[in-house]
This record gives C-alpha cells, sequence and structure tokens, in this order.
C-alpha cells in the first residue's frame, strides 16, 4: 500500500518495527517509486501516549490526508489457553491503535474537506475462526468502528474536494508473513512442502485456491483513495476469492 501510494505521488510517513538499517532502505525505496518525502515514526502501538506523540509528529510533518491501517500481530491458541497478555497486546495493536490514530487524524481531514481512512481488516472480520479469539475480536471491532467513524464524517467535505471516507479492506489468504506460522504448521501436518501446505490450507476457505498479492490490497486501497470514490464509506470489501461469499 506505501509503495502504491507513493506511485501516486503522495508523501509517505512510514511506521512499523523496523531497524535504523530497514528504515533507511524502505524510506529510500518508496522515494525512488515517486514519493516526493518519506520519513519514518517511532511509537509502540501498544502505548497510546507514544500513538499520541506519533500523531502529533505527523501533523508537524504537514498531517495526514490518507491515514492506513495495517499494523498487526497474531497468536493462536483455543480460548482455554490463550494468554493474558496475548489477549491485551492483539487487541491493543489491532483494535485501539485505529482508533487512536482516526480521532487523531479525522478532524484535520474534516477540516481540509478531504481525507482516506483505510482500515486493513479480514476475513475473519466478517465470520469466526477458532483458535484465533483476540484476532478475530479486533477485526470485528474495526470493522464496527470504521462503520461508526464513516457515519460521523460522512458529510464532511464535498463532491469537488472529495469528501472524507472510512473503509475496511478485508483480505483473505495473503502472502505474508502472518501467515507464514499457519503454512508451516499445516505442512507439518499434512507432511507435504510450503505449497502442498498452502493449497490444503486453501481448499478448506478460499474458493479461488489462489493467495492474494499485498500488491492487491495496494491497488484496491489506492482507489479508494481517489476523490472518485467520494460516497464509498463504512464498507468492508473482501478480498477473499468467494471465502465470505459461501
Amino acid at each position: 500500500m506505501a509503495e502504491a501510494l507513493a506511485g501516486a505521488g503522495a508523501r509517505i510517513a512510514v511506521h512499523g518495527i523496523a531497524g535504523d538499517a530497514q528504515i533507511e532502505e524502505v524510506c529510500t525505496h518508496l522515494k525512488r517509486l515517486g514519493a516526493p518525502e518519506a520519513e519514518f515514526f517511532h511509537g509502540d502501538l501498544r502505548d497510546p501516549a507514544q500513538i499520541t506523540h506519533l500523531m502529533q509528529a505527523v501533523a508537524d510533518w504537514g498531517g495526514a490526508d490518507i491515514l492506513v491501517n495495517n499494523a498487526g500481530i497474531q497468536h493462536t491458541a483455543p480460548l482455554a489457553d490463550m494468554p493474558h497478555d496475548m489477549w491485551q497486546a492483539i487487541i491493543a495493536v489491532n483494535l485501539s491503535a485505529a482508533f487512536y490514530t482516526m480521532q487523531a487524524a479525522l478532524p484535520a481531514m474534516a477540516e481540509r474537506g478531504y481525507g482516506r481512512v483505510v482500515n486493513i481488516a479480514s476475513v475473519q472480520g466478517l465470520i469466526g475462526s477458532v483458535n484465533k479469539g483476540p484476532y478475530v475480536a479486533a477485526k470485528h471491532g474495526i470493522i464496527g468502528l470504521s462503520k461508526v467513524a464513516a457515519l460521523e464524517y460522512a458529510a464532511a467535505g464535498s463532491k469537488e474536494s472529495g469528501g472524507v471516507t472510512v473503509n475496511c479492506i478485508c483480505p483473505g489468504w495473503t502472502e505474508t508473513t502472518l501467515i507464514t506460522p499457519q503454512i508451516e504448521a499445516r505442512a507439518q501436518e499434512i507432511g507435504g512442502d510450503r505449497a502442498a501446505a498452502v493449497a490444503d490450507l486453501l481448499s478448506e476457505k478460499q474458493p479461488s485456491k489462489r493467495t492474494s498479492d499485498p500488491r492487491e490490497m495496494g491497488a484496491l486501497a489506492l482507489w479508494l483513495c481517489d476523490p472518485i470514490a467520494h460516497n464509498v464509506t463504512g464498507t468492508a470489501i473482501p478480498v477473499d476469492g468467494g471465502w465470505t461469499t459461501q
């Protein structure tokens, strides 16, 4: 998503878990793609005070016309065995952090008459899944939170300015490191390689039997940020090969 927005000429405020070398590499890469500026902003998303500091630093840098909440962590275990600290951490990063960043960014977007919030939910924000209690709760929560924000800011701006919209993208199986532990576990179960494990996992849930590439989410996010999408708000758009259609 950062690459797609950089390619369209957006300045990119980067956040994530990274060392100095990776930060420099990512910011240089985004500028090569077309971002006039790319700067890294630190902050532990489990800590509301650090989120406030992060968002103020972004505001001082020029503000956020587009906010993408894509941070996520995962831990799989039955409810009975889920560690309390993992519940707290997953809810904090996957849900509460989005509340704090939206609370900081949306008023200024409304004043400018244009703003876009793209929250990355999941198909598991639309359905249930065993052994993923905090993750599913957080993803259901971010869809509900996005609907509230979409309604509260629906009348901000105009067709000409682009308005302020809040939407969720709900990926199915997507090739990111977040799904790697599940693929590895399935490979051990079936005694197969990675490709066999992916095929086995998708055969249960994703009718297309194809994973998505993160660039597909970038293309969708970029379209949602276009002024032409001024009336697309409060949605939760699945990119799941038919998973939630069943």
